[in-house]
């Protein structure tokens, strides 16, 4: 059996029920690291394909275990940044310590043949997908810095990151404009942290997945959505002919934690399958 490098490691997770963060949480876990995931598990009423359940943050936990490694999971909303600094001092607790840090948690409103058109899709997108992002990371710097080993961050962005997210006059939503804002500041947060943080060899960097096989994009909301606009289409295509699995990010993830990605901070890594080009 191959050594797992991140034993010892701890790894804090968002959006960890289901969909990519679950698939860091188990991979990071089959590499050694104990996990600590946070996931809202609710619905919000600007979201209109079905959220993550307490049910599927269960699965997440179960799975983790079946891996040998411990996990702490709770219901936590990144808006809340006093719930995630109670987090990761529970887990600090529990386990001594955070090296990684996945601010994964994000919602898109904008996915429905009916996308609300009320300003609140526009500030809960930027409040979850960019204010969360930003709660997250300094909920949990403390624990980084407090070791002194270093550590790394990895934000998931988004296509949308590098482009605006809508394809059309008739796609323009609340919810798509504060998706778009939300991904490209994300970017913005990169560097200021890469650059900040750079003395403390902590590394930054965020992965902008490409349309990836989660329950965000496989629902009803979502194929009524892409059924309604249609010339939304080629925005999911990829152009190389392969799927994106949840998988394929969390392998850029474990790469950019790993000691291979040790000299790469600062970078947005597009696993898109040639998506964007």
């Amino acid at each position: 059996m191959r050594d797992a490098q991140f034993n010892g490691k701890v790894a804090f997770i968002t959006g960890a029920a289901r969909g990519q963060g679950r698939s860091h949480a188990v991979r990071f876990a089959e590499e050694g690291a104990d996990i600590i995931a946070v996931d809202l598990c609710e619905q919000m009423d600007t979201v209109a394909y079905p959220m993550a359940t307490p049910e599927d943050l269960d699965e997440t936990v179960e799975l983790v275990k079946k891996t040998g490694r411990r996990i702490v999971a709770e219901h936590a909303d990144v808006r809340d940044f006093e719930r995630l600094k109670a987090l990761v001092a529970k887990g600090v607790t529990e386990f001594g310590r955070v090296d990684f840090v996945l601010a994964n948690a994000g919602i898109a409103p904008f996915l429905s043949p009916t996308p609300p058109m009320e300003v609140d899709a526009y500030l809960e997108t930027v409040e979850v997908c960019l204010n969360g992002v930003y709660f997250t990371i300094e909920a949990a710097l403390p624990a980084l810095l407090d070791h002194g080993d270093g550590g790394v961050i990895v934000i998931t962005g988004s296509g949308g990151g590098t482009r605006s997210i809508i394809s059309s006059f008739r796609t323009q939503s609340p919810g798509a404009a504060g998706y778009t804002a939300a991904k490209h500041g994300i970017v913005g947060l990169m560097h200021y942290y890469a650059t900040a943080l750079a003395p403390k060899n902590i590394r930054v960097n965020v992965v902008h997945p490409g349309a990836t096989e989660t329950p965000i994009l496989q629902n009803d909301q979502a194929e009524q959505f892409l059924e309604a606009f249609p010339e939304h289409q080629g925005w999911l295509q990829n152009r190389l002919p392969v799927s994106t699995q949840p998988g394929d990010i969390t392998a850029a993830m474990i790469y950019l934690c790993g000691e291979s990605g040790r000299c790469v901070s600062g970078v947005a890594m597009a696993v898109d399958a040639a998506g964007t080009v």
